[in-house]
C-alpha cells in the first residue's frame, strides 16, 4: 500500500494567518487559543474563532491542531475541560501537548481526540516514542536535533505519525529542557513566555582565556529545507511543519505557498528532476529570516556553520511583495455550491433540503430540516421570490446556493423570521454533516481537579525530618558523600561506566544508603553501545554472597534509576530485573494529573524547579495521599540548557581541555559542561541554587526527601554544603521558591 502524501502544516498566530495558510496550500494548520499555548505573545484565537476556523478548514478538506503545549498548574487544569469542550465538539483534529499530566487528563476525558506529543517533550528515539504510544499518542514531534536517519527509524519501528520542522526559527536548547529565561527573569519557555536570552551576545572562555568565536554563540540560524524536500519525504515523515506563530500572516501564506509548490513538484517529477529556482530561494529568504539559513540537524550533529555570527535580528521584507501575498491569499475562501429545495405547504411544518455533490469522500451530502408550521394565507400570501431571497442569504457560512427550488402549491403565510430560522437550521445541519461534527464526549460533567489547600498538608513532616539524597558526578564527590547519613546516592552513569571498579569498591565499603544510577540528560541512537555496556555491567552487578545468602538473593548493588527523558524510562523498563524509576525534575511532574500518570510506573516524583513553595506543598501533599514519595532539590547547579550544539566546537576547540564558560554582557559567567561521551552540552546557572537557609520552608512543603545535586563542586565544597555550615559560595539563588513562574 502506497504511503499517503506528506502533510504540509502551517502556523497561524491569528485568523488572518489561518486564511493565508489554507489558501496558500496548507493541508493543516496549528494554532493556539487564548490560553495554554507556548506562544503567549502571539495574537492567538478566541474559542469562537477556533470553531469558525474549524468549519472553514473542514469545508476545504483541511485539518486544525490546537496547541496545549505548556506546563499547567492545577488551578489551570480546573478550566481545561470547559475550554476544550466547544472546539472538541466542533471537530478539532488533534491537540499538541507537552505536559504529561495534561496528556493523561485529555486521554481520560476526550478519549477520541488525537494526541500529538510536542517537540517540548524532547523525544529522541523509538523507545520514548513507544512509551508515549502506550499512553494514546498517535503522532510525535521529535526533538529538532535528530538526524534524518533517527527520524526514519522512529517512524519505522513505532508506526507513529512523525511531524518534523522544515522551516523557521530554531531553539539552541533541546526544546522543553531550557530554564534560562525562567531562572534569569521569571519568563518561562515551558509556560509560553520565553524572553529568548539565547539571542543575546556571549563571550566564550576557557579557564581565564577568551576564545575566539562568534559574538552570538547560542543563536542558531533559521532553518530552510526547501532544497532538501525529496530526502525528507523519502524518510517517511508524515507532516512537514513550518515554524512561525509569532510572525505575520504574510509569512504564513508566502512560506506555505512556496513549500506547496515544491512538494507538489517532487510528487510530479520525482527526485531526479527536482530543482529549486534561485528566485524562489531569494523570496523565502526575504520572509523574516534571521541572519542566514541552514537545513537544521538532519545531516549534522552540530557545528559553527549553524550559528549566527552577527546580531540575530530579522531581515525586513519587500512591502510590495507582502501586498501581493495579502491580495492573493488572505481572504475568506470560496464557498461550497449547494442546491436548496423548500416545501412550504399549509398545515404542515416547512421543510428545507440542502444537497451537494461535492462531499469530502466523493459522495453527495444531503440534509433535511423542518421549521415552523405553515399557515393558510389570510391577507397577504407569501411570495416564492421572498422565500428564495431569504433562503439564499447564506453569507457568513461556508455554502452558497446555486439553485433554490420552492415548492409552494397554495397561498400560505410564514413570518420572515421563521424563514430565516429555517435557513439557519438547514445550513447549520448541512455544515455539521459535511464536516462530521463530533458532538459531545463521553464525559458530560466537568472533571474534579485537586485544588491547592490553603493550609499546609499534614504529612508527618514536623515529627520526622525529610531524608537526604545525593547526586554525584565525580569519584571525589562520591567518596565524600558516603560519609554522610542519607537515604540514597544517585551516581551519574558516566562515572559508573568509566570508573566502575572504584565506584563498586566505594559502594561495597559503605552499605548504608541505597545506590541508584542517574542516566544522561539525553540519549540517542549513538548511545546504544553505551546502554548495552551499561546493561551488561548491571547483569554482573550483585553483592557478594555471605555464608547464608546466595548472590542472587542479595541482589544488585544498583537498585534504581533517575531518568531524565522518556527514552530512558523505556530503557529501564526493558532491563531484566526489578529497578525503581524516579523521574527527574526535567520530566516535569507539574500537577496532580502528572503524579497520577507516574504512579503507574514508579513510587516517587521529583518536584520541578519552576514551582513555588506553596505549589510544591500542594503537589507533595497529593503525592502522599496516593501513596507516592516526593523529592525536593535543595542544592544544585541548575541546568539552564541542554544542547546538541557544542560551545567548545563553536569556539574551534573540539576535543580541547580546560574549564569552559560563557560570559554575558553584564560580566556574568555561566559554567559549561561538554559531555563528549553523549555529545551534548549543559549550560549551568552562574550561581548555585541553594535552600540552606530555608529549612522551615522545606519542611512545610511536606517533601519526603531533600536532594543535593553535585556537579562542579570539589570534595571540600561538598563537605561544607553537607555540614550545613560555612556555605562555600558568597552568591546563590533560591530560584522560584518564593515567586514561582507566571
Amino acid at each position: 500500500m502506497m504511503k499517503s502524501r506528506v502533510e504540509l502544516l502551517a502556523p497561524a498566530g491569528n485568523y488572518e494567518a489561518f486564511l493565508g495558510a489554507v489558501n496558500a496550500g496548507a493541508d493543516a494548520v496549528y494554532l493556539g487559543g487564548d490560553r495554554y499555548g507556548a506562544r503567549a505573545y502571539a495574537d492567538n484565537f478566541t474559542t469562537e474563532e477556533i470553531c469558525r476556523a474549524l468549519r472553514t478548514a473542514h469545508f476545504m478538506g483541511k485539518k486544525i491542531y490546537l496547541t496545549v503545549n505548556t506546563l499547567l498548574k492545577d488551578v489551570e487544569l480546573e478550566d481545561l475541560y470547559n475550554w476544550l469542550l466547544p472546539v472538541y465538539e466542533a471537530g478539532l483534529d488533534g491537540v499538541i501537548v507537552q505536559d504529561i499530566g495534561v496528556l493523561h487528563y485529555i486521554r481520560e476525558y476526550f478519549k477520541d481526540l488525537p494526541l500529538h506529543a510536542s517537540t517540548q517533550m524532547s523525544l529522541t528515539g523509538p523507545g520514548g516514542a513507544m512509551f508515549l504510544k502506550e499512553q494514546g499518542v498517535v503522532r510525535i514531534v521529535p526533538a529538532r536535533e535528530l538526524s534524518l536517519a533517527e527520524v526514519r527509524r522512529i517512524r519505522e519501528e513505532t508506526g507513529l505519525e512523525v511531524e518534523c520542522f522544515i522551516h523557521g526559527a530554531m531553539c539552541y536548547c533541546y526544546s522543553g529542557q531550557c530554564l534560562f529565561s525562567s531562572i534569569l527573569g521569571g519568563r518561562s519557555g515551558n509556560r509560553g513566555t520565553c524572553a529568548q536570552p539565547c539571542r543575546l551576545p556571549y563571550q566564550i572562555y576557557r579557564d581565564e582565556a577568551v576564545l575566539n568565536g562568534p559574538e552570538y554563540p547560542l543563536s542558531l540560524k533559521d532553518m530552510c529545507t526547501v532544497a532538501y524536500i525529496p530526502q525528507l519525504i523519502e524518510a517517511g515523515i508524515d507532516s512537514f511543519k513550518i515554524e512561525g506563530r509569532m510572525k505575520k500572516p504574510e509569512y504564513a501564506a508566502g512560506v506555505t505557498a512556496l513549500y506547496r509548490k515544491y512538494i507538489d513538484l517532487y510528487y510530479e517529477r520525482g527526485r531526479a528532476d527536482y530543482h529549486v529556482d534561485k528566485k524562489d530561494l531569494r523570496t523565502l529568504y526575504s520572509l523574516y529570516i534571521r541572519s542566514d539559513v541552514q537545513n537544521g540537524y538532519y545531516e549534522r550533529y552540530n557545528g559553527v556553520e549553524m550559528i549566527t555570527p552577527q546580531k540575530p535580528g530579522y531581515a525586513g521584507a519587500d512591502e510590495t511583495y507582502l501586498e501581493r501575498i495579502r491580495a492573493r491569499y488572505i481572504h475568506e475562501p470560496d464557498r461550497l455550491p449547494v442546491r436548496m429545495h423548500a416545501i412550504i405547504k399549509a398545515g404542515q411544518p416547512a421543510s428545507l433540503q440542502i444537497t451537494s455533490d461535492m462531499g469530502p469522500d466523493g459522495q453527495n451530502v444531503c440534509v433535511t430540516v423542518q421549521g415552523d408550521n405553515v399557515q393558510p394565507a389570510q391577507k397577504m400570501p407569501l411570495q416564492p421570490e421572498t422565500v428564495r431571497k431569504q433562503l439564499e442569504k447564506t453569507g457568513g457560512s461556508n455554502v452558497r446556493a446555486v439553485e433554490c427550488v420552492i415548492e409552494m402549491p397554495e397561498d400560505v403565510f410564514m413570518p420572515v423570521s421563521a424563514l430565516n430560522q429555517l435557513r439557519r437550521d438547514g445550513v447549520d445541519a448541512f455544515e455539521r454533516r459535511y464536516i462530521r461534527y463530533r458532538g459531545l464526549p463521553d464525559a458530560r460533567e466537568v472533571p474534579d481537579v485537586k485544588q491547592p489547600e490553603t493550609e499546609p498538608q499534614q504529612t508527618g513532616s514536623d515529627e520526622k525530618p525529610p531524608s537526604d539524597d545525593f547526586v554525584v558526578t565525580t569519584l571525589e564527590q562520591l567518596q565524600t558523600a558516603v560519609w554522610y547519613p542519607c537515604r540514597r546516592i544517585y551516581i551519574e552513569s558516566d562515572l559508573y561506566v568509566l570508573h566502575r571498579e572504584q565506584v563498586r569498591a566505594c559502594m561495597m565499603a559503605h552499605g548504608g544508603p541505597t545506590y541508584y544510577l542517574a542516566l544522561p540528560y539525553v540519549i540517542r541512537e549513538r548511545d546504544e553501545e553505551y546502554l548495552r555496556r551499561l546493561s551488561d555491567y548491571l547483569g554482573q552487578e550483585t553483592e557478594p554472597a555471605d555464608d547464608e545468602d546466595t548472590a542472587s538473593e542479595k541482589g544488585s548493588l544498583i537498585e534504581g534509576f533517575l531518568v531524565r527523558n522518556y527514552e530512558e524510562a523505556a530503557y529501564v523498563r526493558s532491563l531484566r530485573g526489578s529497578y525503581e524509576t524516579v523521574p527527574d525534575a526535567g520530566l516535569y511532574v507539574f500537577n496532580t494529573r502528572g503524579a497520577d500518570f507516574w504512579r503507574k510506573y514508579c513510587g516517587e516524583i521529583t518536584l520541578p524547579y519552576e514551582l513555588n513553595a506553596q505549589e510544591m506543598r500542594h503537589l507533595a501533599g497529593y503525592a502522599h495521599r496516593i501513596g507516592m514519595r516526593s523529592a525536593m532539590i535543595v542544592y544544585s547547579r541548575i541546568p539552564m540548557m541542554v544542547t546538541a550544539n557544542c560551545i567548545r566546537k563553536t569556539a574551534g576547540q573540539c576535543g580541547g581541555t580546560g574549564s569552559l564558560s560563557i560570559r554575558d554582557r553584564y560580566g556574568t559567567y555561566f559554567p559549561v559542561e561538554t559531555n563528549c561521551a553523549h555529545c551534548y552540552n549543559i549550560i549551568y546557572n552562574s550561581v548555585p541554587y541553594s535552600l540552606h537557609l530555608q529549612d522551615k520552608e522545606i519542611r512545610r512543603t511536606g517533601a519526603d526527601v531533600r536532594r543535593y545535586d553535585f556537579t562542579t563542586e570539589s570534595s571540600e565544597d561538598c563537605r561544607r554544603i553537607l555540614d550545613k555550615r560555612d556555605f562555600p559560595y558568597e552568591k546563590y539563588t533560591t530560584g522560584h521558591l518564593k515567586r514561582g513562574v507566571e
